[in-house]
C-alpha cells in the first residue's frame, strides 16, 4: 500500500491499522503531505465550513506544585518570575476580551493550590453571569472528581487536560515520581462522565517519544472520544532538565494535525502558539493542515513574559486588541475566517 492509498483509506474510514498509521507518521514526502492536508481540510470543512474559532487565553498564575521535567514553570525552577492574578483582574480580562469579540475564555494556570475550589467557582460564575453567551474553559490540571463537579456546577463547560503521552514508560521519562498517567486518565474520564467538553493532547517530539507511542496516544484518544485535541511541538526551556534536548519539528506536528483531523472529523483542533513559535507561519500552516481553533492571549501584558512553559514564546508583548487583529488578518490569509462565536463542538 502506498502513502496515497493510506491517506485515501484514512479519509474514507477514519482509521488505519497501526502499521499503516506508522507509515504515515514517518515516511511522507512533500507531495504526499500536501495530499494529506487537502483531505484534512476537506473533512474539516464538511463539519465547520471555513470558520475558525478564537479562544481568549487568560494565564492567571505561573505557580505550580508539580515538577515536570519539560516545563518552564515547574516547581523547582527558581529563576521563574512568579505571579498570580487577583480575581478582579481575571474577570477584567474576560470583560476586555468580550469587547474584542471573544466568546470563549480559557482560564489556564499551573497547579496553584492558593486558589481554592470556591475561588475558581466564584471566578467562573462571575464571568458567566457577566457574559452568559460565552463559554468558560478551565485548564488547571489534575483535581478530584468533586472539584471538577463543583467547577461544572459553577458554569465551566470545557476542560483542557493534555495527557502529554499515554504510555506509562514514556510518562515516567517526562514526569517526576508522584505523577502518573493512570491518574491523568482518571481525571479525563471523570471530566467526560460529569459532562464537560473535554480536551486532551500531546507534545510532539518529546525526549524518548517513538511513533509507537504516538499510535498509542491515538488509540487512547479514540477510546476517550474527546471534543478537543491539542498538540504542539516540544520546545525546550533553558531552566529545565530537558534544556539540551532537541525540539520537536514543524513537519511532524503538521503531519499529526492532519491525521487527527481525518481520524476525528468533528474535533476542535487548535493551531497552537508553540507552532507559531517554531515557525513564523506555523499557525497558518496548522490551519491548512486541518486545525480550526486559535488562542490569542488576553492576559495582562505585564505578566505574559512570565508564563513561559518553553523558550521563545511569541506574542508576549502584544496588547490583546493587537493580538486579536493580527490573528484575524493571519487567518484571512489562509482562506478561512475568524467568527464571533462560542465555537462549540459539532457532533
Amino acid at each position: 500500500m502506498t502513502n496515497g492509498d493510506r491517506i485515501e483509506r484514512l479519509y474514507r474510514t477514519g482509521d488505519l491499522p497501526d502499521e499503516e498509521l506508522r507509515a504515515l507518521l514517518v515516511s511522507l514526502d512533500q507531495k504526499e503531505f500536501e495530499h494529506l492536508c487537502e483531505r484534512a481540510c476537506e473533512v474539516r470543512e464538511k463539519v465547520y465550513g471555513k470558520e475558525v474559532y478564537l479562544r481568549g487565553l487568560i494565564e492567571f498564575s505561573n505557580y505550580c506544585r508539580n515538577d515536570c521535567y519539560y516545563c518552564g514553570i515547574r516547581k523547582s525552577n527558581r529563576l521563574a518570575d512568579r505571579y498570580r492574578l487577583a480575581e478582579d483582574e481575571i474577570v477584567a480580562c474576560s470583560d476586555a476580551g468580550y469587547e474584542l469579540g471573544f466568546r470563549t475564555f480559557v482560564l489556564q494556570s499551573g497547579e496553584d493550590l492558593s486558589y481554592t475550589t470556591a475561588d475558581i467557582c466564584r471566578i467562573v460564575s462571575r464571568i458567566r453571569s457577566r457574559h452568559p453567551d460565552c463559554a468558560v474553559t478551565l485548564s488547571i490540571g489534575e483535581k478530584s472528581r468533586s472539584e471538577y463537579q463543583a467547577y461544572y456546577d459553577a458554569g465551566a463547560e470545557r476542560y483542557l487536560l493534555r495527557q502529554e503521552t499515554s504510555n506509562p514508560v514514556h510518562y515516567r521519562k517526562l514526569h517526576p515520581p508522584g505523577l502518573s498517567i493512570e491518574n491523568r486518565k482518571r481525571c479525563l474520564y471523570d471530566l467526560r462522565e460529569i459532562g464537560y467538553q473535554v480536551g486532551c493532547g500531546i507534545m510532539v517530539g518529546t525526549p524518548g517519544q517513538t511513533p509507537e507511542y504516538i499510535i498509542e496516544d491515538l488509540r487512547f484518544m479514540q477510546k476517550l472520544d474527546p471534543q478537543m485535541i491539542g498538540i504542539g511541538p516540544f520546545i525546550h526551556h533553558k531552566d529545565t532538565p530537558f534544556r539540551n534536548q532537541p525540539d520537536g519539528t514543524l513537519q511532524d506536528t503538521l503531519h499529526l494535525l492532519a491525521i487527527l483531523r481525518l481520524m476525528f472529523p468533528h474535533i476542535l483542533l487548535p493551531a497552537t502558539t508553540a507552532l507559531g513559535t517554531i515557525h513564523p507561519l506555523g499557525r497558518e500552516m496548522g490551519i491548512r493542515a486541518g486545525a480550526n481553533v486559535v488562542m490569542p492571549n488576553l492576559s495582562p501584558r505585564g505578566v505574559r513574559k512570565k508564563y513561559l512553559l518553553y523558550d521563545g514564546k511569541i506574542c508576549t508583548g502584544d496588547e490583546a486588541a493587537e493580538c486579536r487583529a493580527c490573528m484575524e488578518r493571519r487567518i484571512a490569509a489562509t482562506g478561512y475566517k475568524v467568527v464571533v462565536s462560542r465555537g462549540d463542538y459539532r457532533a
